[in-house]
């Protein structure tokens, strides 16, 4: 089927208590996998680049695998903008034909990140495609992206930026990172609840990778609509690449030990889908 919005995929969530993983691919194996799980399990997903992403290649190549990927698939699949990090990037992806953006103004005081925030939304909505956005800081690094020691959300302000922006979904900060965990992150539920408690729109749950299970589940218990992840399906593609070249030195076709790197981001994604208890909502 052709690529889908995030918008009814978040609502239907909301409304039955699950969540929609959100997996960031890289390459067409890790497009290949997240594609393989989501329809083994009949699970709705959503595919997202991040700006160092686009760097490596344009939008338009991310855009044209997933594309192809989706109208081959049985179930729904939505093309998001993970971190846009500039009014421009957020327009470059959304003229490629992403189905769903995000811009990330939370590094910004809070007046500069409704301003721009209003801006993408204002473009976006002209066409019918949602808007995701941050606020407080998802701390950590990953790629370009540095979050620092991040900031917990607000709720109230939570509150007034949904208002004010008109924004389809949310990405608080509650206590995640981006990057490989040190510790086992401590999440703030409660904040999580009182945010959840002031605003309609769903809820994201970023820097996810590495975050305990059950942890993952008590969020979507109390709102999280969408799960991110990133650094896990990394370092799953290249454990099968690695794991295929120990034991076979001299290959040089990238077929090769590409199709373990996707077998491994498979079986990574699948698990997760359970954990957000999308399978068979697709």
């Amino acid at each position: 089927m052709a690529l889908v919005t995030t918008k009814e995929l978040l609502i239907d969530a909301q409304k039955n208590g699950y969540a929609v993983g959100a997996f960031n691919v890289e390459n067409m194996e890790m497009v290949q996998a997240v594609i393989a799980a989501a329809e083994e399990l009949k699970s709705p997903v959503i595919m997202q680049t991040t700006p160092s992403t686009l760097k490596y290649a344009d939008a338009d190549y991310f855009y044209a695998n997933v594309a192809t990927a989706a109208r081959k698939a049985s179930v729904p699949v939505v093309m998001h903008l993970d971190h846009g990090s500039s009014f421009e990037l957020a327009m470059k992806a959304f003229r490629a034909g992403y189905t769903s953006i995000m811009i990330d103004g939370s590094h910004s005081p809070f007046e500069e990140n409704i301003a721009i925030t209003k801006s993408v939304v204002d473009a976006c909505h002209a066409a019918g495609v949602p808007v995701e956005a941050e606020l407080g800081k998802v701390g950590g690094k990953e790629d370009d992206l540095d979050g620092g020691a991040g900031g917990y959300t607000v709720p109230s302000e939570a509150a007034e930026f949904v208002e004010r922006t008109g924004i389809d979904s949310l990405a608080p900060a509650i206590g995640t990172a981006h990057g490989v965990y040190k510790i086992t992150p401590k999440l703030d539920v409660e904040r999580l609840s009182e945010i959840r408690s002031l605003v309609s729109v769903p809820l994201v749950l970023h820097g996810t990778s590495g975050v305990p299970d059950e942890a993952v589940k008590e969020c979507i218990r109390r709102g999280i609509c969408k799960v991110n992840y990133a650094t896990d399906l990394r370092i799953a593609f290249t454990g099968g690449v690695t794991e295929y070249l120990k034991e076979n030195p001299t290959a040089i076709d990238p077929k090769k030990y590409n199709s373990l790197g996707r077998e491994k981001v498979k079986e990574y994604v699948m698990s997760k889908m359970m954990v957000c208890g999308s399978n068979g909502k697709g």
